[in-house]
This record gives structure tokens, sequence and C-alpha cells, in this order.
């Protein structure tokens, strides 16, 4: 029998659309949450890790298969967890202790007991001398150390954090990864396991015991390893540094299937048996009402115009290629940030990538060398060359009597690929690059788009010749 205490068996999360069908946005996923670790779950923006974790958590239903708490199905009852989430969310007309205490007050805790337990709990966290400060009056550090110890107060089992640094400044992210794994290590915290979703490569190797890192269109995880590096680890030793490019490796090239470098044990995907009856194995393997489909129609990356245009430019001037890891420092941006950029670069035929480098192509460095008004023409050029929707709106805006078209036929048209967020997303970066390209005039107000006259087109300098650069050791 396993001892996992969360244990997923073919959990999978779908949405209905109009027609029938299903968008299915995290596909079917088998994986435990076991006591003594710490676990990171990875994936690029919008891949479905919040999802998931919602999942897990209890807040949403999978729309088929199976989440048991110690080997026995939930039947709607919430598990013992907590979540620190990105966003403080805390209650600004209450003072530090009564925010502690407000989860403790929900489950009917005595008074004296839950001032007790918030009074402890802030004191571990370094709170101690705050209780009465409101929020207003604390730093984003210190709001969030007041989200830390919300979550603990309730001593829950398994401690769920959903990007929980990314909302503060370097310095003050990377104090409260050192508070937290000091709180974990001396076993100051009641959590039996804690579950970390984030889009910082370097902080899952520095704090996990266990990465998984998902693809998207629909959710899978893609790779799934143990790290067995001592602590306090090292981010400049050799295998800190190897993980971190392996694991870039596999967010930027989902095509590619990467080994882990020298043969590390992958951690096992056990489907739990202990405890399972027939019943619960027949739910974990329901069919959904209507045709199931995942989107195959092309995600963009939400990245803008000017990103783009830098990050070629950087690649120009420094020879052509880079290491995205030593990329990543330098710019001290993660990979969440600089991940869209560079899918977008390759996407329009800018840049390649390649076994964790990054190279400029000979458009690319055309684009680069260009002035203000080539780069306009270069951009319409590659996006009417590469990108389906704008494709598709160029030649429909040119067959219109008006040339111009409500915005909602492109709305209709995502709806069909994607979910409602992602729709949205999808069709601000549309309108962002072809307004930009000069494809079309975008009027929001009325809703509709407009054919424009394409931008001068002054003769793009042609493509110089390009030695490709030896791979950097």
């Amino acid at each position: 029998m396993s001892d996992a205490i969360i244990q997923a068996v073919g959990i999978e999360k779908s949405y209905p659309q109009a027609d029938g069908t299903r968008i299915q946005v995290v596909g079917v996923t088998n994986l435990e949450v076991g006591p003594g670790k710490i676990m990171a779950l990875l994936g690029p923006s919008g891949c479905g890790k919040s999802t998931l974790l919602r999942m897990l958590t209890g807040l949403a239903q999978p729309s088929s298969g199976t989440l048991l708490w110690h080997g026995k199905p939930l039947d709607g009852q919430m598990p013992n967890v907590a979540i620190v989430f990105q966003s403080f969310a805390l209650f600004p007309w209450l003072t530090v202790l009564e925010n502690v205490e407000a989860p403790l007050e929900a489950k009917g805790v005595a008074a004296v007991e839950r001032r007790k337990r918030a009074l402890r709990t802030l004191d571990t966290v370094g709170l101690d001398g705050f209780e009465t400060a409101y929020p207003k009056e604390l730093s984003g550090g210190m709001k969030q150390r007041v989200g830390f110890a919300r979550a603990l107060v309730v001593e829950p089992e398994v401690l769920f954090m959903d990007e929980p640094f990314s909302a503060l400044d370097v310095l003050t992210a990377e104090n409260l990864r050192g508070e937290l794994l000091e709180l974990w290590l001396n076993k100051k915290m009641p959590a039996s396991a804690i579950f970390i979703v984030t889009h910082n490569i370097e902080e899952a190797v520095m704090l996990a015991d266990r990465v998984m890192v998902l693809g998207r269109n629909p959710a899978r995880i893609r790779s799934d390893f143990n790290i067995r590096l001592k602590r306090p680890r090292d981010r400049k030793s050799a295998r800190f540094v190897e993980l971190v490019d392996y694991i870039y490796k596999v967010m930027t090239e989902p095509e590619v299937e990467h080994e882990l470098p020298d043969a590390e044990t992958t951690a096992e995907i056990i489907l739990p048996t202990g405890g399972l009856t027939k019943d619960v194995l027949k739910g974990s393997l329901k069919k959904q009402e209507g045709p199931m489909r995942t989107s195959r129609y092309q995600l963009l990356p939400h990245a803008r115009v000017g990103g783009i245009a830098g990050l070629v430019e950087l690649l120009h001037d420094r020879g052509g290629r880079e290491d995205l890891f030593r990329l990543s420092e330098e710019l001290v941006m993660d990979v969440e940030d600089l991940l869209p950029i560079l899918e977008a670069c390759v996407l329009l035929g800018f840049a390649t990538l390649k076994e964790g480098d990054v190279q400029i192509t000979p458009q690319g460095v055309i684009f680069a060398d260009a002035d203000i008004q080539q780069r306009k023409v270069l951009f319409r050029q590659a996006a009417l060359d590469h990108v389906t929707i704008l494709k598709q709106i160029d030649s429909i805006l040119k067959r219109k009597s008006d040339h111009s078209i409500a915005d909602e036929f492109f709305h209709d048209i995502l709806d069909e690929h994607f979910s409602e967020d992602e729709v949205q997303r999808q069709f601000e970066t549309a309108m962002n690059w072809g307004r930009y390209a000069e494809i079309f005039d975008y009027d929001r107000e009325k809703g509709r788009l407009v054919q424009t006259e394409p931008p001068a087109s002054s003769e793009p300098p042609t493509a110089p010749a390009v030695e490709t650069p030896a791979p950097k050791s």
C-alpha cells in the first residue's frame, strides 16, 4: 500500500463548448504527493500548473479521474491542506494577528486557542512585534510572511504554494526562500509535505527534492525526477547548473525528449492501488459526455513586439548565439518571462533553439540591423508567413468589400480551440502584433478590425553571410 498523502489517479480537466465538444486543459495525469518531500511543479505560462494545483487541493473538481486522500476518495470533503498564493490576499481591515486567526475562526476554533496558535505561528515566521500592524504598514516580504503564517496556523498536512515569491523583488524573494527552507529542515512547520508551483527554474532546483515539468495543450508531465543534491545547495556547482540547463531544454523544446544528465534516477509515477475498489477504478476511467479534443490551433506566445526586438538585438550583439540559462541570469529574468519572447522569435523565424542554446537566424540579423520602418516590413512579412490567425485576418479583410470585420468573428474561431481566458490572451497578442505590422487597425470601442495600407516598403537589406558560431563551452 502506498504511503502517499495525496494520489491523483487519471485526473484530467476539460471544459464544455457550445458545439458539444470539450477542450482538454489538463491531460490524464497520475501523480503522488508523499510525506517528507518538497515537490516543485514547473511549466510554461498558461500550461495548466495552477489548474492542477487547484484539483489536488480540492478547490476544483477534475472532469474525470479520482483524487485520493490517504488512499480513500475525498467524496466531496476538503483535504487537510493550505495554500499560499502569489498575491498576498490579506484582509486590509484586519490586523496581522486577525488575518492569521481568520482561517481558525472559520473552522470554529475557540477564541483563546486560535489566539495562542496565531501568536505562536507569527513568532515562527519572524513577525512577533507586528501583531497589531495593518497590511498597509507592511513591506511585500512581510505581507507574504503573514500569508505563510495564515497557511501554517491551520496545521496542514500538505502546504501548497502557488508562485509565492513571484510578486517580490529579487532580494526579498531570496531571503524568504531561505527562511522557508530553514523552517522545513528544522521541522518547525507542521506540514508533512510542500508542493510548490513555480516558474523559476533555479528556485525549483534550490528548494525541491522532486521536480515535475509540465508540457501544455493539454498539460502533461514531461519530466519527473528526484534532485539528489545535499543542502545547502551551491548555485554554481556543476550538477546544479546541469539540472537547471536540463529543465530549460525540456521547457523550451517541447517536441524533443531529453534524457536526464548522468542517468539521474527518475522518480517513479506509481498508480495507487491500495484501498481502491472497482467502483473507484471505474470512476477514474469514466467518459465525458461529448467528444474530447485538445487544441490543435497554433498557440501564440504572449510576447510583445518590443521584447521580441530586444532579444533579437541582444543575440546579434553577442555574436548570434547564447546559452539560455546564462542569458536568463544576466537579464535577471525568470523563464516565465523569457520563454514567451524566445518562442515568439522562433515562431517568426528570427531565431532557432537547440540544446538549450538560442541562435539568431539570417532573417533575425536583417531585422536587428534594420531601421524602424524596415522592421515593420520585416515583421509583417514574418507574421504573414508564420502566424495562422494573422494570415486569416489579412485574407478576410482583403476579400471583404468594406475591408473590415467584427472582432467577435475571431473570438469565435479561437473559442473553438482554447479556454475562455486563453482566447482573450491569444486575441490581445494577435492585436498587438497585427497593429504593429500594420496588417490592420483595431477600433476597440466599435469592436472592428480594418485593413490598413502596408508600411512603406523601403527595400529591406539583403541577408549578410552569417557564420554559425561555435557552441559555448
